[in-house]
């Protein structure tokens, strides 16, 4: 068998072995391609692992991973490779990248659309406007729809049409043990639960097919952003809104940063539905809160709406953030917020992001276990100097810290430590479920870089 320093090198057997086999690619270290090929979003994340299997089908997939286990090597899988805390890639192990698997099929009559793991938000939208349809994805468009949909999947149309878990049919995934199987609420309804939340833990999924939803082309949507002083102001109006809202209008508001850096308060939002109704929900948090520094909030496009904050989380810039989920927003969370945000400094952009759950969430079933919150907090440090590391991530920390004491958990995605210590808070009453499943299909824990559930003994 291929040592693990052969492995590096890439001149074992089985290194060549698993080149010929493979339709796609393979790259060990020092080769053309490797170092692009290993870097992901989140430029905190620098790691080189042994070998890059670039897959281009189902049975590249089953080769790699076959490789990976038969060599005890730890196994990281790639979709998109947003994942703030760096599971996306690994250090001497195998990165499955199912990054050029990105084929999407819609059939608009059925209003069901198919879609390979490298798909991102954004080739998505394209292919299911085309229809005038969508389905519920991230609010940043780069993000690649695999690990959003495994984690939950927060998003512009999550109170009407539910997470993006929710909108899955069915799924292919390949498991620990190389069967390639399918999950649905027909065919093995315990591992589809399981995936409707469970992250990456129980198998590399190699197809989604979702539900879709007459969506656009125009929607009401955008933000607006008032001066940084108005944030109690504006929390309390988003409170009032929120607390009103059809299920049709999903709104978010945010200590965040303006274009030019500086400090604000802001809402935005997307009303799923006629943008007269819209804007007459959204006009009076203007009016509660006072004259705007800059109002966004209008008809655009829906796939505009969901890529206006691109530009905001560039590849390769630093993250590191925290999340709790909040049964309500009272005025003392309100006030943890507001004085959190206070201490904003520029140039990094620390946000805090309120989102506005509930609606069509409540009622879906999966691994998922906070449908019943009335709101997510995203404790966001991002920042673009090295330097400004230690001070950003120790902002975040303490700010969920200071509200821990009103939150119920945290969400999968968003949360960065990779030792365990968020999965209790993120699965909740769900995980002795999802331990035994995983003893059922991976009870070897092949899978364990993510929001690890261990295999129940």
């Amino acid at each position: 068998m291929t040592s693990m320093s052969d492995t590096k090198r890439g001149d074992g057997a089985d290194v060549r072995g698993l080149r010929e086999a493979m339709r796609g690619q393979v790259l060990v270290p020092g080769e053309t391609g490797y170092d692009e090929a290993r870097r992901v979003w989140n430029g905190t994340v620098d790691r080189r692992p042994a070998l890059i299997a670039r897959c281009l089908d189902v049975a590249d997939v089953q080769r790699a991973l076959g490789f990976a286990v038969g060599h005890d090597l730890p196994v990281a899988v790639r979709g998109g490779g947003h994942s703030v805390a760096g599971f996306s890639t690994c250090s001497d192990g195998v990165l499955i990248d199912l990054g050029l698997m990105r084929t999407v099929s819609v059939d608009a009559q059925a209003r069901v659309a198919r879609a390979e793991p490298g798909v991102t938000g954004a080739e998505f939208d394209r292919a299911t406007q085309e229809h005038g349809l969508a389905t519920t994805l991230g609010v940043v468009s780069t993000t690649g729809i695999a690990g959003l949909t495994l984690g939950g999947g927060i998003g512009w149309l999550m109170r009407k049409h539910g997470l993006a878990c929710d909108n899955l049919l069915s799924v292919d995934l390949v498991t620990a043990d190389g069967r390639l199987v399918t999950a649905s609420a027909d065919e093995n309804p315990d591992l589809f639960w399981a995936l409707k939340g469970g992250g990456g833990n129980f198998g590399i999924v190699t197809s989604f097919e979702y539900r879709l939803h007459p969506v656009g082309p125009t929607v009401y949507g955008g933000g607006v952003m008032f001066a940084r002083e108005h944030r109690r102001a504006v929390l309390e109006a988003f409170r009032e809104l929120t607390r009103r809202a059809p299920d049709e209008l999903t709104a978010y508001a945010a200590a965040t940063a303006a274009p030019d850096g500086s400090p604000v308060a802001a809402v935005a939002a997307c009303y799923a539905g006629d943008p007269a109704e819209g804007a007459r929900l959204l006009d009076p948090v203007k009016a509660a809160v006072g004259e705007p520094l800059l109002d966004a909030l209008g008809p655009l496009p829906y796939t505009e709406q969901q890529s206006r904050v691109d530009a905001g989380y560039p590849r390769g810039e630093y993250h590191y953030w925290r999340s709790c989920f909040l049964d309500d927003l009272t005025d003392a969370v309100i006030d943890v917020l507001v004085d959190r945000a206070s201490d904003f400094w520029a140039p990094p952009a620390l946000e805090l992001i309120v989102e506005h759950m509930g609606g069509a969430i409540a009622a879906g079933d999966g691994a998922f276990a906070h449908r019943d919150a009335s709101y997510d907090v995203l404790i966001a440090a991002n920042w673009t100097d090295p330097a400004d590391q230690d001070r950003c991530v120790a902002w975040a920390r303490d700010t969920a810290a200071a509200l821990e004491p009103h939150s119920r958990g945290g969400y999968v995605n968003y949360e960065p430590d990779a030792d365990g210590a968020h999965v209790p808070g993120a699965f909740g009453d769900r995980l002795a479920r999802l331990r035994a499943l995983k003893a059922r299909y991976d009870p070897h824990n092949v899978f364990s870089l993510n929001q690890n559930v261990t295999p129940a003994p």
